[in-house]
């Protein structure tokens, strides 16, 4: 009951005037952001932040959330009408929805998915409200030596963060934690890696770190090879109403992929990507019309689309309760909510517990107004990829600098900006994704403090970092994902040796 009763004071917070406008204008805002090919959740909500200034905190919270789960929504459409997936994980859904688009079932396709993703999304939300807190108020027993066990943990599990080469990701995620040491040491005062640059002394802020390398390096992106839309299929709002024998065969698949991605969403990863695979694989074993699979199937459309969705609310799990990202969009979620003060962990829903009922309220209420907005607004969402990239991207990097600058009043945020703007788009040319930068940008700070308050509170002894059981389950973890990763490094190269042999 007094889950109840703290859900029922969310609502209350959320069903202001004020807090409904932002739900709206962060899902919608989202929606529209995520149709846009090439951007999806990270990127709309990096490129989005400046919108949550001058907001008060609770109202800027639900914006932003309403921007993460909002874009999560919007790349299907564009993956079913124009085979232009909006963002990675709607890749799954464009194989079979953009075929039933082409047999004249577009509507059909659209309305499974808005569905799908609302069923998901809402069970999601209720898994979040039932595990969060227990899992934070475990933490709540942490100490600095936990503390510093879970960032060399997040370091090796979260290095992982998109799927692509360890190494390669650990050494981004490092680069991350050394720009947090830029600037004056606060505990014994040294300038640190400022190169007598005044505005370097005062460190990096990360709101420039971030819209550089998502947005900025996007815009750089689309100016030297402008991305084409293929023909638009038009869709008549009568032609959204899936047949019984459609809404029959997609019930089981939005069940099983809510079931999935949950799950897969606590996992550290790119989760979204991850649980619509495993969906569409698990439905096409289960189906019995396997032979339409990769050729309009609606349990294509259904199982996946419902996973990404339930994986996006898993998590939020991780990122509210121990304030670690588990995803690339939630690595920027969490840069949004300490740019308003607010540290998401184990302190955060004791502590905040008024903010975190209000945006478990807000995200139920969020999940209703997309499900409205995808399903008539459907055509004007899909034509937004028509607009010249020469009229949207001057406004996205007016938006930008503008957001930037009024942070500190300063240049040289802006300078930083285009920097991690460049550097974001090499990056993109060479296929390595930035999302660990960030990620270490954020549990930099994490690591250095708890080593330091390990190290003080033992007087040295290094030995003591380790004897905690808490702390040294979270070692022997690591080990654990050291051995699975140098093993499958050595069965990878023993597979290359014998196949050249």
């Amino acid at each position: 009951m007094d889950i109840l009763n703290q859900l029922g004071t969310g609502f209350m917070s959320a069903l202001t005037i004020q807090n409904l406008i932002a739900c709206f204008a962060g899902v919608f805002v989202g929606t529209v952001v995520g149709v846009l090919p090439g951007i999806g959740p990270v990127g709309a909500t990096a490129l989005l932040l400046p919108f949550s200034f001058g907001l008060d905190t609770s109202t800027s919270l639900i914006l932003l959330s309403g921007i993460f789960y909002g874009s999560m929504y919007g790349g299907s459409t564009t993956s079913i009408l124009l085979n232009v997936p909006g963002e990675s994980a709607s890749m799954v859904t464009a194989i079979d929805g953009h075929e039933m688009a082409k047999k004249g079932r577009a509507g059909a396709a659209l309305a499974v998915s808005a569905i799908g993703s609302f069923i998901a999304g809402t069970v999601g939300v209720v898994l979040l409200m039932i595990f969060a807190p227990p899992l934070g108020n475990f933490a709540l027993s942490f100490g600095p030596q936990e503390y510093l066990s879970i960032a060399v943990l997040g370091m090796l599990l979260l290095s992982n963060l998109t799927g692509g080469s360890f190494l390669v990701s650990l050494g981004m995620f490092i680069l991350g934690m050394i720009i947090t040491t830029i600037g004056i040491d606060p505990i014994s005062g040294i300038n640190r890696l400022s190169f007598d640059i005044l505005d370097l002394s005062k460190g990096i802020e990360m709101l420039p770190v971030i819209m550089g390398l998502f947005g900025m390096a996007e815009v750089f992106s689309v100016a030297v090879e402008p991305y084409k839309v293929g023909e638009l299929i038009k869709v008549k709002f009568r032609d959204l109403y899936p047949t019984k024998e459609e809404l029959k065969r997609s019930v089981a698949p939005i069940l099983r992929g809510t079931a999935i991605g949950f799950p897969i969403g606590l996992i550290p990863g790119p989760a979204a990507v991850v649980s619509s695979l495993v969906s569409y694989k698990m439905e096409k074993n289960f189906s019995k019309h396997k032979e339409e699979f990769g050729h309009g199937a609606i349990e294509g459309v259904a199982g996946p689309e419902s996973a990404n969705n339930a994986a996006a609310s898993g998590t939020m799990i991780p990122l509210l309760a121990l304030g670690i990202p588990f995803a690339p969009a939630t690595a920027v979620l969490l840069s949004g909510f300490m740019l308003q003060g607010v540290a998401p962990g184990p302190t955060f829903i004791s502590g905040h517990a008024d903010l975190f009922w209000l945006i478990v309220a807000s995200m139920y209420i969020g999940n209703v107004m997309l499900l409205i907005l995808n399903l008539p607004l459907v055509g004007v969402f899909a034509s937004l990829t028509k607009v010249r990239p020469e009229i949207l991207m001057p406004i996205v990097v007016a938006v930008m600098m503008i957001g930037t600058y009024s942070v500190n009043n300063s240049t040289f945020d802006l300078l930083i900006l285009m920097i991690f703007g460049v550097i974001g788009y090499i990056l993109k040319i060479v296929n390595i994704s930035p999302a660990p930068i960030i990620v270490g940008f954020v549990l930099g700070n994490v690591f250095e403090k708890g080593l330091r308050q390990s190290l003080l509170v033992a007087g040295g002894d290094f030995a003591t970092l380790f004897m905690r059981p808490i702390a040294g389950s979270m070692y022997l973890v690591c080990l654990a994902v050291l051995i699975w990763v140098i093993v499958g490094q050595v069965k990878k190269k023993y597979k290359v040796s014998i196949s050249e042999d």
